[in-house]
């Protein structure tokens, strides 16, 4: 991680990471690689197949995926309940700032959409009409948040 990284929130961090090319969850996961003591190239390849609602099927938003697997990396450990619990209380407090956790039904799309492999180009249509970079920022600080106030607690 470089010096402005320091200076960033997570969310803002997240949100670069996403528009210099990550996906969604490796853009969340990436942002935390220094709280789960993880090289970047590795979360980044761990994370990959979470992003466009886990392999671009639209389902689960990555963003919330990505919130997953860095809890899973930091409290894997505490066992399947207690990790269980702490997504569950990230992607509730994402579901009620967005009313959705599916990555269709965040990008308005229809259940009967077709997936479909190839990411589409980022270009400024892309980001002009998809919600991705403000969802990506937003799931990294609703995870900052969270894993602050769980530091706290001990």
């Amino acid at each position: 991680m470089n010096s402005r990284h320091n200076r960033s929130s997570k969310g803002e961090i997240a949100e670069e990471l996403f528009r210099n090319g990550y996906n969604c969850a490796q853009a969340v996961a990436v942002a935390f690689c220094e709280e789960i003591n993880m090289d970047e190239k590795t979360a980044a390849r761990l994370s990959i197949g979470f992003g466009g609602g886990l392999g671009r099927l639209r389902e689960v938003c990555g963003t919330v995926s990505g919130m997953a697997f860095v809890i899973s990396a930091i409290y894997g450990d505490d066992g399947r309940e207690a990790v269980y619990k702490k997504i569950q209380a990230v992607a509730k407090k994402f579901e009620e700032e967005n009313k959705s956790i599916v990555c269709r039904e965040l990008l308005g799309l229809s259940r009967n959409t077709p997936a479909n492999p190839v990411p589409e180009a980022r270009t400024q249509e892309y980001y002009k009409k998809r919600p991705c970079p403000m969802l990506v920022h937003m799931a990294a600080d609703i995870l900052d948040d969270f894993l602050k106030a769980e530091s706290n607690k001990s």
